[in-house]
């Protein structure tokens, strides 16, 4: 379901590939949300407090900071902002730990 034209749900996208990035900016703003973008797990601490996202899309695998250290930081806050991992680790250990780490959902690339 598509958010209201006059109030979007914010998304905050977090991933180091440009490629997915653009792809998933593209489809949601399609679809009428807003969304934002952040290239490693600093931009997304930034961003995630400055944008007050009402979702983060949160690869694992990111220069700097990884999704797992980022994602357990935000939750630090007491942010309760839902987390979705997306990744190319797909062992049941990778997912464990992705939701151990504060993620609320794990999705595993390519999707």
């Amino acid at each position: 379901m598509s958010p209201a034209e006059d109030d979007p749900q914010r998304i905050l996208i977090v991933d180091d590939e440009p490629a997915v990035r653009e792809a998933l900016q593209r489809s949601l703003a399609f679809e009428g949300y807003g969304t934002r973008v952040a290239v490693d797990g600093y931009d997304a601490l930034a961003m995630a407090e400055a944008y007050a996202p009402d979702l983060i899309v949160l690869d694992i695998q990111m220069p700097r900071m990884d999704g797992l250290t980022a994602a357990r930081r935000i939750r630090a806050t007491g942010s309760t902002t839902p987390i979705l991992m997306l990744t190319a680790r797909d062992t049941v250990g990778d997912r464990v730990t992705g939701l151990d780490a504060g993620a609320d959902d794990y999705l595993v690339k390519p999707f």
